[in-house]
């Protein structure tokens, strides 16, 4: 197949940006393989002349989730997806100047034709997966080999032809034997490779749209002096937070992020306090040791049924975080040597 754009110099160009890591996947592959095959979250239902989508990743910054409570990683989420949302926006306007149409989706919106809840018209997670980017985790979110959970990503429609990723088919999930975000989630919504999606969003949509209703339903019947009081209710600033910067509204919970211990921003700066986990109960290992042994003997389950396995990563778990960590930790050693030697230089200099 000839393609229009060269793959090498989009992604030059997105992390030129300020992407952190880019992946590239045809729109037909999307249009085969979507989410849910019953809601087809594809790109024909957005655009039926978009060949291409360019899938451009934030990082979050890991000192936020250092901190005494959730306020810095709610305030950091907003500026990781502003920032990401300019970086996309010009690489779309980029390749508009190469002669080929280009828009951004949005990376947080929901669209209520959708199950009811908050479902986009494109998966972002899905899309970072079959752009080689990662592979579906414990709690389903996208893990990435460099990052772990800690990202956020959005997508490009193109009619640009450009050559796609291949997926990353080794499990980057350690999975059962971790089990470390299932031990973290207040609510306990973590399921095999799945989520229940309601029991998250009482942590992680705190000011989201259900809570914005029944607050205002529970406001309308209220006698005027108890509404004078509610009106400065702690929930009213928080609706604002949610409507105006999002946060609040989406990914309001970041416990399971910051316990993940894939990628070597974990490693780095991470694992000293992370290392122990106070949600973990003797009922969560209850829960965790089934799930293992589910896997262990073959049983059904439905986050690794033949249709949803492609994006948990189809060859299974194969070490690659062992692997990250000892390529780590020699790189650390090598940094510390290195020091070391400039300091003895320096000393002997004197």
């Amino acid at each position: 197949m000839q393609f229009d754009l060269e793959a090498d110099l989009v992604k030059a160009k997105a992390k030129d940006l300020g992407a952190d890591l880019v992946g590239i996947v045809g729109a037909d592959t999307l249009n085969e393989f979507p989410p849910d095959p019953k809601w087809p979250q594809t790109p024909e239902r957005i655009s039926p002349f978009a060949r291409s989508v360019v899938v451009v990743a934030k990082r979050i910054p890991v000192g936020a989730f250092r901190a005494k409570t959730n306020v810095p990683v709610q305030y950091i989420d907003m500026l990781v997806l502003r920032a990401m949302d300019r970086a996309a926006y010009r690489l779309s306007c980029w390749m508009e100047d190469q002669g080929f149409p280009s828009f951004v989706t949005a990376a947080q919106e929901t669209d209520w034709s959708y199950k009811k809840a908050s479902y986009g018209r494109l998966s972002t997670r899905h899309l970072g997966i079959e752009a080689g980017l990662g592979t579906f985790g414990l709690e389903v979110n996208i893990l990435t080999p460099e990052f772990g959970p800690r990202i956020y990503l959005t997508g490009i429609l193109t009619e640009a032809r450009i050559a796609a990723d291949e997926r990353i088919t080794e499990q980057v999930c350690i999975g059962e034997s971790c089990s470390r975000c299932l031990y973290s989630c207040p609510p306990d919504a973590v399921r095999h490779f799945g989520i229940d999606k309601r029991g998250c969003a009482t942590e992680a949509q705190e000011f989201g749209f259900s809570t914005i209703m029944k607050f205002w339903q529970h406001f309308i019947g209220e006698p005027p002096e108890r509404r004078r009081k509610l009106l400065r209710d702690r929930e009213i600033f928080g609706f604002w937070q949610g409507l105006l910067r999002v946060v609040g509204s989406f990914g309001d919970c970041p416990r399971c992020l910051a316990v993940c211990p894939v990628g070597n921003d974990y490693h780095a700066h991470l694992a000293d306090i992370q290392k122990q986990i106070p949600e973990k109960t003797p009922e969560k290992v209850v829960k965790a040791k089934a799930f293992k042994e589910a896997r262990r003997s073959g049983d059904p389950v439905d986050g690794l049924n033949d249709w949803n396995v492609r994006w948990v990563g189809p060859d299974g778990y194969k070490g690659i975080v062992a692997r990250q960590l000892q390529a780590f930790k020699r790189t650390q050693q090598e940094k510390e040597h290195e020091a070391e030697q400039r300091r003895q230089l320096e000393t002997s200099g004197e």
